[in-house]
């Protein structure tokens, strides 16, 4: 998605002042707090897929808004279109994947299958920086919106091949609200359900700290030119703890307390060679954070899977918020390094917790009752 790199470039070239694109990136959580358990009951009560479908025509249409009639409503109008998009494939697809491994036996294989999945995510990003830029040379931000609605199209086809055999799993007739009480009973039943949901909430809400990362790497004295590169440090390093991501091992604590550390001494050491040890410290949380993500599905049943996914999508967004605050506010006392520092500490926390999540076990397929 070309607009990607851009589209802060090209809010403030239509006019709008810090304070109206900082409200637009409000709006974007806002949107996606409100419907991230709507959608998630949706998923678990009708088409699965046929929500995948839908998310990225969202998407596309908040795209083409951007393109074509740049102004302030038509970003926060695109802002609650691609909310909405990535609400309805939240919890759906997550739930998706997970049940059509289990059907041919191989729901073992669901950490992996989403690891490299993620572990592609920050590969596009650095494919989309690189065409950016010439893409915007050559015809402006006409081209790289065509571009960026033509890429997020390409999805539809992509999402409707995904099969959808709910079976067994099938809702009955008690409607959505019968589905909120199923999802509301096991978060409520399973202390493990819960541990999960409070894992995944920090491990991927924290991911919210990327954001920062090229502010912590000029804070080491590299020149400005010299940032992204650092910057794609850190996202090989997300790219490859996803792609590694499988199933928790009893190292999974004490590596999330190692990942915690090398954040810690990266962050305060000042120099552009501790990128290297924050790049390690973001591999091991997108491997853990996988894995928390692969130990909720192996731990709901499938009538309310994708209801309690977004349960915990919604826990990550509202961390992430938190993040975000918490920057903010603490930028007016301390500097970029020992933000960082703080911000290893809730890793250390939760990291008995998966220690204790991998010894009490639960991992196995359940389906709907």
């Amino acid at each position: 998605m070309l607009l990607y790199p851009v589209y802060a470039l090209l809010f403030a070239d239509t006019g709008l002042s810090p304070a109206e694109i900082s409200s637009l990136f409000i709006l974007w959580s806002v949107t996606t707090f409100v419907f991230e358990i709507p959608f998630g009951l949706l998923a678990d009560r009708f088409s699965r897929r046929y929500l995948v479908v839908a998310a990225p025509l969202c998407t596309a249409a908040g795209f083409a808004l951007w393109t074509f009639l740049p102004s302030y409503p038509s970003f926060a109008v695109g802002f609650v279109l691609w909310g909405a998009g990535g609400s309805l494939s939240s919890g759906a697809l997550e739930a998706l994947v997970y049940e059509a491994l289990e059907r041919v036996g191989a729901h073992g294989a669901f950490a992996r299958v989403i690891g490299r999945a993620r572990a592609l995510g920050p590969a596009a990003a650095m494919v989309a920086t690189a065409l950016a830029a010439p893409t915007l040379a050559v015809g402006g931000y006409l081209a790289v919106g065509v571009a960026s609605v033509a890429v997020t199209l390409l999805r539809v086809p992509v999402a409707w091949s995904m099969p959808e055999s709910r079976g067994s799993a099938e809702p009955d007739g008690d409607g959505l609200v019968g589905v909120l009480r199923a999802g509301a009973a096991e978060v409520r039943r399973s202390p493990r359900v819960r541990g999960a949901i409070l894992l995944i909430a920090v491990l991927s809400g924290f991911d919210a700290l990327e954001e920062y990362t090229p502010l912590l790497a000029h804070s080491t004295g590299v020149p400005v030119s010299a940032v992204p590169l650092l910057e794609l440090l850190v996202m090989a390093g997300m790219a490859v703890g996803g792609w590694l991501a499988g199933r928790a091992t009893p190292w999974s604590g004490p590596l999330l307390a190692l990942g915690a550390v090398l954040l810690v001494a990266g962050a305060i050491s000042g120099h552009a060679a501790g990128m290297v040890l924050v790049a390690a410290a973001f591999g091991i949380f997108r491997w853990a954070s996988v894995n928390a993500e692969a130990r909720l599905q192996d731990l709901v049943s499938n009538r309310s899977r994708a209801t309690v996914t977004s349960a915990a999508g919604f826990g990550v967004e509202v961390v992430a918020v938190l993040v975000f605050a918490g920057y903010a506010l603490g930028s007016t006392w301390a500097g970029p390094g020992p933000l960082f520092a703080v911000a290893a500490v809730p890793y250390l926390v939760v990291a008995p917790v998966m220690w204790r999540a991998w010894r009490t076990g639960g991992r196995g397929p359940r389906t709907a009752r």
